[in-house]
């Protein structure tokens, strides 16, 4: 069985203040690490094989302490890096043990191996690492004119409603923001081209980030109208798992907590 877990980062510090975070990095607050242990604990029967989450601290965070109740360390797949399939797969230095015939490299192709090399996933220790990527195509929502103010004060100035309307609907984002619709057209090709493949490849796989980046992932993978959409809300480090079977997923935890959750 292979699963797919989506998870929105515990709560932030602007989460408690009442603010729009968005791209600004705002770490977590305790209740937020009691939240994702929490959860690390609901997900220790999944044996996670990969792991991706946003360039912001408060899901890479999240995911770390998610991480903690799994048998392997997490560990970041820099860009650049040597993939952790590519090369000779054993850790041995070019040119001796490995195999490799072209004999001594170049200065330059030296230079460019050294460094390629510093920022690889292990080879030789694979088994015992979840590769983690990063991606700003998982960020949250940028809030354009509302990024890093109060949610209150912005209420009172724009109405409740358009507030509302902003951050709930597909096609409308807030003046100088993202719409739900820009967010879907650089998470989903993400989702498409990184995560669906390790899927296939019968891995587990976890995403930690933001309400927004995952509302854009779950339309899509329900199948969920622009308007069904403006339902959809996700709670702090709770897990949405789903069953991939026969190249579909399938929502295995409805009974648990339905994708829809209410603000309480």
């Amino acid at each position: 069985m292979t699963y797919l877990v989506l998870v929105r980062h515990g709560e932030s510090g602007w989460n408690l203040d009442g603010r729009f975070g968005g791209w600004v990095d705002v770490p977590l607050t305790g209740k937020g690490i009691e939240e994702s242990l929490r959860c690390a604990a609901e997900l220790e029967g999944i044996g996670l094989d990969l792991a991706f989450t946003s360039k912001l601290i408060r899901a890479q965070e999240t995911l770390f302490i998610l991480l903690s109740k799994q048998k392997k360390i997490g560990v970041f797949v820099h860009e650049g890096g040597v993939p952790k399939e590519a090369g000779n797969g054993s850790g041995d230095k070019e040119g001796t043990e490995s195999g490799d015939k072209t004999g001594p490299r170049s200065g330059d192709e030296a230079g460019q191996l050294e460094k390629s090399s510093r920022y690889s996933y292990p080879p030789k220790t694979g088994k015992t690492l979840i590769p983690i990527y990063s991606s700003e195509a998982l960020n949250e929502r940028y809030y354009g004119i509302l990024q890093g103010k109060k949610k209150e004060k912005m209420n009172e100035k724009y109405g409740k409603e358009q507030i509302r309307y902003w951050c709930r609907s597909f096609d409308e984002g807030p003046p100088e923001g993202e719409s739900l619709r820009e967010i879907y057209e650089r998470a989903v090709p993400y989702f498409e081209k990184e995560v669906l493949p390790a899927l296939n490849e019968g891995k587990n796989v976890i995403v930690c980030a933001h309400q927004n980046s995952l509302r854009a992932l779950i339309k899509h993978i329900e199948g969920i109208s622009h308007e069904g959409i403006r339902e959809v809300r996700l709670a702090n480090a709770r897990p949405v798992i789903y069953r991939f079977s026969e190249g579909r997923l399938v929502r295995e935890n409805a009974e648990v907590g339905p994708v829809v959750i209410k603000k309480r």
